[in-house]
């Protein structure tokens, strides 16, 4: 095992007969390499098990001869390499959004009118969302070229992807030998495509997909592996508008997810697939399909509360460094016992304040409402307090800060509120309202900043409402 860093179960002296504390940098692992030799013969290294970092050393490894067990080099690079990805994806019928590539900052805006605004900017072989970015026009996309520490070259070139709007993301995990494929889990996000998936809730199974979405994303991640040559873990990330499934990305290595797939399955996902990298078979590995007769929902932990003043609204750049999960048997009690292992403060009364950007008022109606039918009292600003009352709900407007005072943050220091929701987009909006969520951050009341969260918290509260949340071993849920 080459490992640098202390934080990791990789560390843990039993992990592995050999434990290298090294850096992760081509010369340092061709230096363990060699000296793995000297005691005989090295009959593969795996690449698979440490996110992009060791995908970005496949190719020095490749060319110095180290064989590489599981997925060859060449298939990382398709999977990576837009241009042939690209090709890849036409010639099996499937779908991307819009996209270009550019190897050069002038070449980004000449390229990006023809893959349509919104976008996503995408550098490649990037480590938890890197510099990635929603920008909104040229003139967003000038500043991010501007500002963005990133090397734009033939080699690393920067990937741009139209944004889907309101659109719902999902991982799947699976792990392929060449010729057969087993799914291990299909998993929606709470928060919609955009939201970076480290930052995202997501729930296995799925919580608002139908049979026949995830069966069709079954199989397109099926045909995805075996195109590719997949040998070992493979993640495929998917954007659902509408009717329509789009590839996001494929990544031939273990993902984020696959522990949580392992947790929720009782599956050892990382070890059936070190098993079939080193030649077994998925069919004398006897695997089956688990059945679930629970819901597991993943959230994520934020460092918020160690950084005052910081704006906690999220994007396509991961900002979590840790993870909880809740298990029960339906998706709402899932989610609410997930939101406890975060240690949210999630309020059973009181007043919510939601300011919503416009898209997102028509989807958080019905949430609204059912938060007044459960006896809370609704403050919002001007447009969105507009909406609501003009369909029928008893809401209370407030302030701005830029309306003058009493405002909106003088309610939330004055303990008047205590439950945030609040979304936004543009550079402009953005900046308005960031003054509401750094002062709940500091007040230390929850602030949900995506509406499909906001409806999933709200669901939460209802589940916690009922009663008491039990506590039942994993192996009741697993058949």
């Amino acid at each position: 095992m080459v490992n640098c860093n202390p934080e990791t179960v990789s560390t843990d002296y039993d992990t592995s007969d050999r434990l290298y504390f090294e850096p992760l940098t081509a010369e340092d692992v061709l230096e363990i390499v060699r000296k793995e030799q000297e005691n005989g013969e090295l009959l593969g290294v795996i690449v698979q098990y440490g996110g992009q970092t060791p995908l970005k050393l496949a190719a020095t490894l490749d060319r110095e001869g180290v064989p590489i067990l599981g997925t060859p080099y060449d298939a990382i690079d398709l999977a990576e390499d837009r241009e042939r990805f690209q090709k890849l994806v036409v010639k099996l019928g499937l779908k991307q959004p819009e996209n270009a590539t550019a190897t050069s900052r002038e070449a980004a805006i000449a390229v990006a009118a023809g893959a349509g605004y919104p976008l996503v900017t995408r550098p490649s072989y990037v480590l938890g969302g890197r510099a990635m970015e929603i920008v909104r026009d040229e003139a967003g996309l000038r500043q991010y070229l501007a500002t963005a520490q990133i090397e734009i070259s033939e080699d690393e070139p920067l990937l741009l992807d139209h944004y889907l709007d309101n659109a719902t993301e999902v991982d799947v995990d699976a792990i392929s030998d060449g010729k057969d494929v087993f799914i291990a889990g299909v998993m929606e996000h709470i928060e919609e495509a955009g939201i970076h998936s480290g930052d995202s809730a997501c729930s296995l199974p799925p919580y608002t997909l139908s049979d026949a979405t995830i069966r069709e994303l079954e199989d397109q991640t099926k045909r995805l592996a075996l195109a590719l040559g997949v040998i070992g873990l493979v993640n495929v990330q998917y954007a659902i508008k509408g009717d329509d499934i789009y590839i996001l990305e494929v990544n031939p290595r273990a993902s984020r997810t696959a522990p949580f797939v392992a947790k929720t399955t009782l599956l050892p996902i990382a070890g059936l697939g070190a098993k079939v990298m080193a030649g077994v078979s998925i069919a004398e590995l006897k695997l089956k399909k688990p059945v679930l007769n629970h819901t597991a929902v993943k959230e994520v932990v934020f460092p918020f509360a160690r950084f005052p003043g910081v704006d906690t609204v999220l994007g396509p750049e991961m900002r979590s460094t840790g993870e909880a999960m809740g298990i029960d048997i339906d998706f709402d009690r899932a989610r609410a016992k997930s939101l406890l292992g975060v240690v949210a403060r999630i309020p059973m009364t009181g007043t919510v304040f939601i300011s919503l950007k416009d898209g997102d008022k028509p989807l958080m109606l019905g949430s609204a409402r059912r938060l007044l039918d459960m006896g809370f009292k609704i403050i919002a600003t001007g447009g969105t307090a507009d909406y609501f009352i003009a369909q029928g709900l008893d809401v209370s407007k407030v302030n701005k800060v830029l309306e003058g005072r009493p405002h909106i943050v003088d309610a939330l220091k004055n303990g008047e509120v205590h439950l945030v929701f609040n979304t936004t987009e543009g550079a402009q909006s953005i900046k308005d309202s960031r003054s509401i969520r750094t002062t709940a951050l500091s007040q230390k009341i929850p602030c949900i900043t995506t509406a499909t969260g906001a409806r999933s918290t709200v669901r939460a509260i209802e589940a916690m409402r009922t009663g008491a949340l039990e506590v039942r071993p994993l192996q009741e849920y697993v058949a």
